[in-house]
């Protein structure tokens, strides 16, 4: 039981490296946190920093989960999903940031990965999925809010049906946890207001 506490401890410790803000101090002596919509997030190191400062921390934020997994997987198999959550919620709440984290999703698709690879086995329908769910909605909704939304609720309903219904909960339990992180947003998209993406032709 002490050893499970410890990865799990370990987990959110890994899922607390706040990269966007480490980026962003480093390299642009910013903190994205003063900026735009004051997430660490990639989206927003992407707006504050530039589309490939924002696909740098939205790679490394998804590693969190996937890394803890990993090394879980490797020492004590058999609680992967748990360590994997314990790393979502040190990303939304990072010791090392003051608390002031981001919404969790590059993360959650780090551990739906972490969860196709190391508990179900099933990369298709536990992270693709949810993945090119994400992209569709992205294209007919232009809003990256509501794709990562409800890209995630998909996935967790598609798991609790098709795969693992105790798996689907846990990440039924974190797609709910990003709704809630996203009222501002919510409230944005019901008076119209939410920010869009539009593609060059």
């Amino acid at each position: 039981m002490k050893s499970v506490i410890l990865y799990i401890f370990m987990a959110y410790l890994i899922g607390s490296v706040p990269w966007g803000l480490i980026i962003g101090k480093v390299f642009f002596d910013t903190d994205i946190r003063d900026y735009g919509s004051g997430n660490l997030g990639g989206t927003n190191a992407g707006r504050v920093l530039g589309f490939p400062i924002g696909l740098a921390v939205i790679f490394l934020d998804g590693s969190k989960a996937l890394l803890a997994m990993y090394i879980v997987n490797k020492i004590m198999p058999g609680i992967e999903q748990y360590v994997g959550l314990a790393a979502c919620l040190g990303h939304c709440f990072p010791v090392f940031a003051g608390f002031r984290g981001g919404k969790a999703v590059s993360c959650t698709y780090g551990y739906l990965l972490g969860l196709g690879l190391f508990v179900t086995h099933n990369i298709v329908l536990t992270f693709l999925v949810p993945v090119l769910s994400f992209f569709m909605i992205l294209y007919l909704s232009r809003m990256v809010s509501l794709s990562s939304m409800l890209s995630v609720l998909i996935g967790a309903l598609v798991i609790t049906f098709f795969v693992d219904r105790n798996i689907g909960l846990l990440v039924l339990f974190l797609a709910m946890f990003i709704i809630y992180r996203h009222r501002a947003n919510i409230k944005r998209i019901i008076e119209g207001k939410e920010s869009k993406v539009f593609v060059k032709k």
